[in-house]
């Protein structure tokens, strides 16, 4: 399977919001949640506010995975500062899972926040995120940044990476 990221358009909507939600039920991640599925399925709104990239298999079109770029200052920010960028809600195709899609959205976003002139990529990671996606990360070489870590609500951590980019 060859895998391109674009950028998202209106008819990948529907298959956006089916395979984020999907990929964050499987990981666990909305147990005890209220109303985060529906920030999730809300992909208008995400485009609104920043770039949403999916990756596509490059043979048929099918969405395999999305994120979410954006920079400081706009609504889904909660972490960078100025002259970083972060990404958020990366998900991938239970179906797909293990087969670089995330890895290729990854790298569409340190390729995004370099162009623009970026000195830094951060993310948050959910604490007890599955370990394939801590290893995606690292292997990257994010590192942690305990002084970005946050509770969005009780019973919620989420730690802070960071990702140096060259000037």
């Amino acid at each position: 399977m060859s895998v391109l990221v674009r950028p998202v358009t209106p008819a990948d909507h529907s298959a956006v919001a089916r395979l984020t939600v999907a990929a964050y039920e499987a990981d666990g991640q909305l147990k005890g949640e209220h109303g985060y599925a529906a920030v999730l399925a809300d992909v208008p709104a995400r485009v609104e506010h920043g770039e949403v990239l999916v990756a596509v298999d490059a043979g048929t079109d099918a969405v395999l995975g999305s994120v979410l770029f954006v920079l400081p200052g706009t609504q889904y920010a909660e972490l960078s500062g100025a002259g970083e960028a972060e990404f958020r809600m990366l998900a991938v195709d239970p179906a797909v899972q293990g087969r670089g899609v995330g890895a290729a959205l990854v790298e569409a976003c340190v390729a995004r926040a370099t162009e623009l002139g970026c000195s830094a990529l951060v993310i948050c990671m959910r604490d007890g995120l599955a370990a394939s996606a801590q290893r995606l990360y690292q292997r990257r070489g994010f590192t942690r940044a305990p002084e970005l870590d946050w509770s969005p609500m009780a019973g919620v951590l989420l730690r802070g990476l960071r990702l140096s980019l060259p000037a």
